[in-house]
């Protein structure tokens, strides 16, 4: 069974990481870590945690104890959706005081997947210069950046941004493609 870590940290559009760790498949096992900078900005934005999600174990933040903390456990894949600004400099500093810092760092040692999808605009150039760093020793800088040609409601501009972190990941999710017809065409090809 196929593992993952969804990272949940303080940036805005903290839903975006709910909406991942929604989409994935069942079969997937999966690990989430929401921390409390991503509680209180849920409180600002007017939402509230959604429902737990099947096949996910929900781990605390501060609980450096936790499996996902060692690289003796096996998973293929780790996100962080949205990543503040303070989580990507922390990660790319090998600063591991929180959970989702320290899954980054044995993810990193291990050579394993991590996507960051760092929400801020404009970056700073030292925002820019973390990036590059991580980027550089093959960690996966994907902001969320909408592509209007996915559709006129927030959903589906969402999609895309949640297709184009799956494709990454080669995780299956059906959604408008560049170039490509609706939707309904998209899950046809792939049945």
């Amino acid at each position: 069974m196929k593992r993952i870590i969804v990272g949940i940290s303080g940036a805005s559009a903290v839903n975006l990481g709910f909406r991942f760790l929604e989409i994935l498949p069942l079969e997937i096992e999966k690990y989430c870590v929401i921390s409390k900078g991503a509680k209180e900005v849920l409180k600002k934005e007017n939402q509230a945690i959604p429902q737990e999600v099947p096949n996910t174990i929900y781990l605390e933040d501060l609980d450096l104890g936790a499996c996902i903390a060692s690289g003796s456990f096996i998973c293929e894949s780790m996100v962080v959706i949205p990543c503040s600004q303070n989580t990507l400099a922390k990660i790319a500093y090998g600063v591991s005081d929180t959970l989702i810092t320290r899954a980054a760092s044995v993810m990193i040692k291990e050579r394993r997947n991590l996507l960051l999808a760092p929400r801020e605009m404009p970056f700073s150039t030292i925002a820019l210069e973390n990036m590059a760093k991580l980027s550089q020793i093959g960690i996966i800088i994907a902001p969320p950046i909408f592509g209007y040609y996915a559709g006129s409601s927030l959903k589906e501009i969402e999609n895309l941004v949640l297709g184009k972190w799956c494709d990454i990941l080669g995780i299956p999710y059906a959604y408008k493609r560049w170039g490509e017809g609706g939707l309904e065409e998209s899950l046809k090809e792939q049945r």
